[in-house]
């Protein structure tokens, strides 16, 4: 016994998931600082953290499928340890620089009338951004790549491992933020800095190893660097003759580059095609996701996150006017995350008795049937829903004359930032919101309207992670080896438009009296999102679609054309 534990303790799968958790670990705490740090900076207020999101959404959104090519053109072990390297090192960076500029802030202020403090912001964006990318590159390569090389063909390892990286998410969302929170309550901004920077210099070294024991642990991880090479060569080689040896097309291009041979025309070919190379891997990313068999499931995800039906600022805020206190709102967090654990248990479960197509349909019907009680919240006693107020009405008077609510800048650092601000740990007592005074507060606003939200918020998560891991696996499952970079590129592409277009959405109705109306778009947003799903699951399942079974384990039916696909 004492064998067998070692041996899972030195497995190439426990590596991984050490590895996973250092990283997101220092992911959390880094998103969730870098938000608060900017707010702290700008004098409370939310245009920096404002300005970091847009940059880091829109970057991602046009970068996404470029991102994906590169990690399908290069090496497996080449790509994470240099996606690996940049993110840390630029977290590094932009810790000293936040150190600094913390120190300095007030000499800062008075050089070149504070276009140099300007543009210590612009830096820190930029390179927080080039961060948020290489973190991008290292989500794509692990979690959709080497994650099923290590699985290798067994179906269900793979889900399994699917399942505890997305515990591993569920957990490190809520206890990283927590922990950073309050190094800089008790202590300052600045030490924050320090500790976030010292914990990703440290963190990035066991990673760096953790990842080359994997590698050679796992040999099958090497077979893609050969492929890459091989393809490479038939596209310098393609005038050649097909019998040509792969060792002599190498000779001869290295002999044409030493004699030189029509350098300054090639030079110039090169020159145009590498200016024409960005814009042709965005056409040929977007068109080739297009073209997958999993495209209307990879469609219904990203719908998902049209939608303030979650734990971000904007839910967050509105639920602190309507009467719920920071320990409140931290306490509803928390039972999010252990539902949101409970929908990885579903999937695996489900999995094994439905297959996985089915699990989907399944967890996709759970989703919608809680966040209809989101819906009917909207006309129950308590909601402010009131169409007939203008979206626009008295905008600069909440903006510049109320209190400001919770600060709260991303999804990932919603409940945290309530320990951070040392916001009030107990209910008040009443159901006016915290930070108002008693004696000129208005009158209690019934509990009922926010109580179903919240209570239809938290039951779909256990649908939506059950649902998330399903269509991750599809795409692993479904999606070639060579296009797996470029396909979950412009995939996370997809989810940060949809995630842009809600925050839009928001700023054209920012009253609590419009949030009635962005509760029932999200919901039919969702609606969506579930209904292309289950148009896949049609054409994948045909006539069979409900009929629920416990799959053979020699044909799966996650495969559209309804054979097994090569893991």
């Amino acid at each position: 016994r004492l064998g067998s534990v070692v041996a899972y303790f030195t497995s190439a799968k426990f590596l991984l998931y050490l590895g996973h958790a250092l990283s997101t670990w220092g992911d959390r705490m880094w998103h969730f600082a870098v938000s608060v740090f900017l707010v702290e900076l700008y004098g409370n207020s939310l245009l920096l953290t404002a300005v970091y999101g847009l940059v880091v959404a829109g970057s991602v959104l046009l970068l996404g499928a470029i991102i994906g090519d590169w990690v399908d053109k290069n090496s497996r072990l080449k790509v994470a340890q240099t996606s690996l390297v940049v993110q840390n090192a630029s977290v590094i960076l932009c810790g000293i620089i936040l150190m600094v500029i913390f120190l300095f802030k007030t000499q800062l202020l008075t050089l070149y009338h504070g276009w140099l403090l300007t543009m210590c912001y612009i830096l820190v964006i930029t390179i927080a951004n080039i961060a948020n990318l290489a973190s991008t590159a290292t989500a794509i390569t692990i979690q959709r790549d080497w994650i099923v090389v290590v699985a290798g063909e067994d179906r269900s390892k793979l889900a399994d491992m699917n399942a505890t990286i997305r515990r591993i998410d569920q957990l490190t969302n809520i206890l990283a933020p927590v922990a950073v929170g309050q190094i800089m309550t008790f202590g300052s901004p600045m030490i924050g800095c320090g500790f976030i920077s010292g914990w990703n210099l440290m963190s990035m070294c066991v990673e760096y190893l953790l990842l080359w024991k994997v590698y050679q642990k796992t040999p099958t991880l090497a077979l893609k660097s050969a492929k890459v090479e091989e393809s490479e060569l038939k596209q310098l080689n393609v005038k050649k003759e097909s019998d040509m040896k792969p060792a002599e097309g190498v000779q001869l291009i290295v002999e044409k580059d030493v004699t030189g041979f029509e350098p300054q025309q090639e030079k110039e070919m090169s020159c145009g095609a590498r200016i024409a190379e960005p814009f042709i891997t965005f056409r040929d990313g977007w068109v080739a996701y297009y073209n997958q068999p999993v495209f209307l499931a990879g469609m219904g995800l990203a719908f998902l996150y049209m939608t303030v039906l979650g734990f971000d600022c904007i839910t967050t805020g509105y639920a602190y006017t309507q009467g719920l206190s920071g320990s409140v709102l931290s306490l509803l967090m928390g039972a999010s995350a252990v539902t949101g654990i409970m929908g990885t248990v579903a999937f695996t479960w489900l999995r094994r008795k439905c297959g996985l197509v089915r699990t989907g349909l399944i967890s996709g019907a759970a989703q919608f049937a809680c966040l209809v009680l989101c819906a009917i919240s909207v006309f129950m006693p308590g909601s402010p829903m009131d169409l007939t107020v203008s979206p626009f009405a008295d905008i600069s008077a909440r903006l510049f004359e109320s209190e400001p609510l919770p600060t709260i800048a991303s999804p990932e650092d919603k409940p945290e930032m309530f320990f951070a601000t040392g916001m009030p740990n107990l209910l008040n007592g009443s159901t006016t919101p915290a930070n108002s005074d008693p004696e000129m507060s208005p009158e209690p606003v019934p509990l009922i309207s926010v109580s179903l939200l919240f209570a239809g918020v938290i039951a779909a998560r256990v649908g939506l992670w059950s649902f998330d891991l399903t269509v991750t696996q599809l795409l692993q499952e479904n999606v070639v080896e060579s296009e797996r970079g470029i396909i979950n590129g412009v995939q996370n592409s997809m989810n940060y438009l949809l995630d842009l277009l809600h925050f839009i959405m928001v700023i054209l109705a920012p009253n609590p009296e419009a949030f009635g109306l962005l509760v029932l778009i999200s919901v039919s947003f969702v609606a969506m999102g579930h209904i292309m799903y289950f148009r896949f699951a049609q054409k994948t399942l045909g006539k069979q679609l409900f009929a629920c079974r416990t799959p053979d384990p020699k044909v799966s039916d996650s495969s559209p054309t309804g054979n097994t696909s090569t893991v």
